[in-house]
């Protein structure tokens, strides 16, 4: 037992240290697990050889995380990815495994230990794909959503993989581990609902199976968890989640299916239940954990020895297998036509070996398939692969992002053919919703703004907007800023956005000038400026939210939004004050002096005060539509309306 929990101390204190150092360096997570892994493991040596029994257990990260991409998705959504489903990832897995099977044939290999190669590096990594995606926002993304394609395909496709490896078996492997086959049988029919099955009963097993999933998860789930939910034990709930998700894994597995794969259906079953977003919070740290105890176990799981003793046939491998893949993925993306930046966050994100190539080398391996040297060497390459994806997405942020994005901003600016009575400067989330009110009340407006992407986005849901920078003053005078009744600044640069404030009420006085402050430093800097009305961007949003706690502590809806609107008026007041305290003739941070420190915290104990004001006595005219109706009001409606009396 102690040596189980040294060992425990032993990979988290690897992954504290290492997972924090890598994210803060802009490596993401993955490489940090990865980097902890090779430390613990080759390099220092203080983990050894159970780390392949270790990686078994992790891979269960893997099964979990294919039942949260599942809850993500519903079927309806699924039924829509079929032909990218089956078209680029059936291509991709076909193309690639017969490639490389043509270059294995080509260093004399014979043709079944050339297939296998082929067929395990045409899979790549769900693990570390899909985490970074999540980690770094891609999964909605063209290029996210057709490699997720991929990779579903993937998955599913290792089924009759490992159906179709063992008929590779080679007669001079077999012989020489006879009493291992036996072994190994008999293993295998002891855990298996399908062994000695004929092929047509094998058959009814497996759809069998997958119906039980599919019904289960569709009738069963939904009163099993209302009846769990209704005992208010959290645990119960987190032990039916786990019990949910390992109980489809063991049963795939005694019918010889993926495991992921069924729990991947589960998910799907579950996507519009009411309990989905209960089940991600009480299975996300699980799947966190065990993924990230995978990747450290991929990186302990690196042999040093055998990689320098074949130094540079293990580093030309890996590279060969990471170019032919790029390649293979940026053909298709080219076919079917995913443009930009999107194709080659497709192409590098799937360009390494994955996880269930170890999981195939294995089973090759107990099948007599690969010789044993042939399967460390082809191992390291897997693991290099999967080392090396970090450092493709950073090539991918860091180098070919910037550059689509510099030549996407670098087309000429648009002609702008219309005037409105409303100019708005910048249509991020702030300024859409400003136009869409406006719109939505027949005003025109005229959008300027010079993120293109964002520009053609809106022109995708029929908004009309025009790419340029709205602080050049040709620009404004071309969208008839002279004649415009006003202009909204909510372009996300502060600095410039105050010079336009600056530029607009000296050139063009008579123009109102409605901006949008970051904050309440911000904020001055506007008022300074001339704007006429200034809006913080949380401000409104964050006091509804605390409104809303309110009501959830149970405070009754009318006594909160008269707290509210205390509070509001209490910062009304005290604005004044303290934009004077902020406006004098300090300059930068020293304008926040003592002065206006204490006028901030005199701010707070009025609002105290405000807060703490029995208000029973009456209401404010601004409250006045909070007031509940007077006695009989509902009685008055009753006696007009015929229909309430026949009721």
């Amino acid at each position: 037992m102690t040596s189980y929990f040294i060992q425990a101390f032993i990979y988290l204190v690897a992954a504290v240290i290492a997972v924090p150092l890598a994210k803060r360096f802009g490596l993401g997570s993955v490489l940090g697990y990865l980097i902890a892994g090779t430390v613990i493991g080759p390099v220092i040596g203080l983990v050894g050889e159970e780390t392949t029994t270790i990686q078994h257990f992790a891979e269960f990260g893997v099964v979990m995380m294919l039942f949260l991409v599942g809850l993500e998705l519903e079927p309806r959504m699924l039924w829509g990815m079929r032909n990218r489903l089956l078209g680029l990832g059936g291509l991709q897995v076909g193309l690639t495994a017969a490639i490389v099977m043509g270059i294995a044939l080509g260093f004399n290999q014979p043709w079944s230990i050339a297939l296998a190669i082929g067929l395990i590096f045409s899979l790549s990594s769900t693990a570390i794909v899909l985490q970074t995606f999540n980690e770094k926002g891609l999964t909605k993304t063209e290029g996210g959503q057709n490699a997720f394609s991929v990779l579903l395909f993937q998955d599913i496709a290792v089924i009759p993989m490992l159906a179709f490896i063992p008929l590779l078996a080679l007669p001079e492997l077999i012989a020489q581990a006879q009493q291992a086959v036996h072994t190994a049988a008999d293993h295998h029919e002891e855990l298996s609902l399908v062994a000695g099955l004929p092929g047509w009963a094998y058959g009814l097993v497996i759809t069998a199976s997958i119906a039980a999933v599919v019904v289960g998860g569709h009738f069963l789930s939904r009163p099993l968890f209302k009846f769990v939910a209704g005992s208010g034990l959290r645990e119960i709930f987190t032990a039916t989640a786990l019990m949910l998700v390992v109980g489809i894994a063991a049963l795939m597995s005694l019918v010889g299916l993926s495991p992921a794969l069924g729990t991947f259906i589960a998910g799907v079953m579950l996507a519009n239940s009411e309990f989905r977003h209960e089940l991600e919070s009480n299975i996300e740290p699980f799947k966190g954990l065990l993924l990230g105890l995978f990747f450290i176990t991929v990186g302990a799981g690196i042999r040093f020895d055998v990689l320098f003793g074949e130094f540079f046939t293990i580093i030309g491998l890996t590279l060969a297998v990471i170019a032919l893949k790029a390649a293979v993925l940026f053909v298709l993306a080219l076919i079917f036509r995913i443009k930009g930046s999107n194709r080659w966050l497709f192409t590098l994100s799937l360009a390494q070996a994955g996880e269930f190539g170890f999981v195939l080398l294995s089973f090759s391996t107990q099948n007599h398939v690969l010789p044993a040297e042939i399967v460390q060497t082809l191992s390291l390459v897997v693991a290099l692969s999967m080392f090396l994806t970090p450092g493709l997405f950073i090539l991918f942020d860091k180098v070919i992002l910037p550059r689509y994005e510099r030549q996407s901003n670098q087309r000429e600016e648009d002609v702008i053919e219309e005037k409105g009575t409303v100019i708005i400067a910048g249509i991020g989330r702030f300024g859409q919703i400003v136009n869409r009110v406006l719109v939505a009340n027949g005003v025109k407006t005229v959008v300027l703004d010079h993120q293109a992407d964002q520009v053609d986005n809106l022109r995708r849901i029929n908004t009309q907007a025009y790419f340029g920078d709205a602080t050049r003053p040709d620009l404004l005078h071309t969208a008839g800023v002279e004649e415009a009744a006003m202009v909204v600044v909510a372009i996300d640069n502060q600095e410039a956005s105050v010079e336009l404030v600056k530029y607009l009420k000296h050139s063009f006085p008579k123009v109102k000038v409605l901006a949008r402050a970051f904050d309440r430093g911000h904020g001055y800097q506007l008022r300074q400026a001339g704007a006429d009305v200034i809006e913080s961007e949380t401000y409104h949003s964050a006091l509804e939210l605390g409104a809303a706690a309110m009501r959830e502590f149970g405070q009754h809806p009318f006594l909160v939004e008269q707290q509210k609107n205390a509070f509001k008026r209490a910062e009304d007041a005290q604005s004044d004050e303290l934009y004077a305290a902020w406006n004098d003739e300090s300059e930068g941070s020293e304008r926040y002096d003592n002065n206006y420190v204490k006028l901030f915290m005199a701010l707070e104990e009025r609002i105290k005060q405000a807060m703490a004001f029995d208000r029973s006595d009456g209401h404010s005219m601004a409250e006045r539509s909070w007031t509940p109706p007077p006695k009989g009001y509902a009685d008055q409606f009753s006696e007009d309306d015929p229909s309430s009396k026949e009721s």
